[in-house]
């Protein structure tokens, strides 16, 4: 009995840190970030769609998460991380690196300025994801594994 509770407790400790070591991977973190947006993204689409009222504190957390995330994004592609985890980057943002670090800079810039303008109602809201969409959707065009 105590043999099998010994096994149960060092198996549940080897799945923790294996869980607790893929967390630290670069595609993980990425993908975490990504998450990220893309909840953002989805707070804004939900006031634009009239799922949910304007809201210009959603909008404005929206925004800010997208201009921060943004910001440190390619910070997670180091040498070696191209595959594994279920990773979506293409091999192109380590062909391109410089082109992929402008893409992320735009979203921060375009995220930015909507910031600065602020929407205030659903219509204007709309341009705001028409901009940051269009800033996504050219880098993923390119560095996102088409699915």
């Amino acid at each position: 009995m105590k043999l099998k509770l010994v096994l149960a407790a060092a198996l549940v400790t080897g799945l923790g840190l294996t869980a607790a070591t893929a967390a630290d991977e670069p595609q993980v973190v990425r993908q975490e970030m990504m998450k990220k947006v893309g909840g953002a993204m989805g707070a804004i689409g939900a006031i634009v769609k009239g799922e949910k009222p304007f809201d210009a504190e959603v909008v404005k957390a929206s925004l800010t998460t997208m201009a921060e995330v943004s910001k440190d994004f390619p910070n997670h592609f180091p040498a070696g991380s191209e595959t594994g985890f279920e990773t979506e980057a293409t091999a192109k943002i380590w062909e391109n690196p410089d082109d992929f670090k402008a893409k992320s800079a735009e979203l921060t810039k375009v995220a930015e300025a909507q910031l600065a303008a602020m929407p205030t109602d659903q219509a204007s809201t709309g341009a705001v994801m028409k901009a940051v969409g269009a800033t996504c959707s050219s880098c993923h065009e390119t560095y996102r594994v088409k699915k």
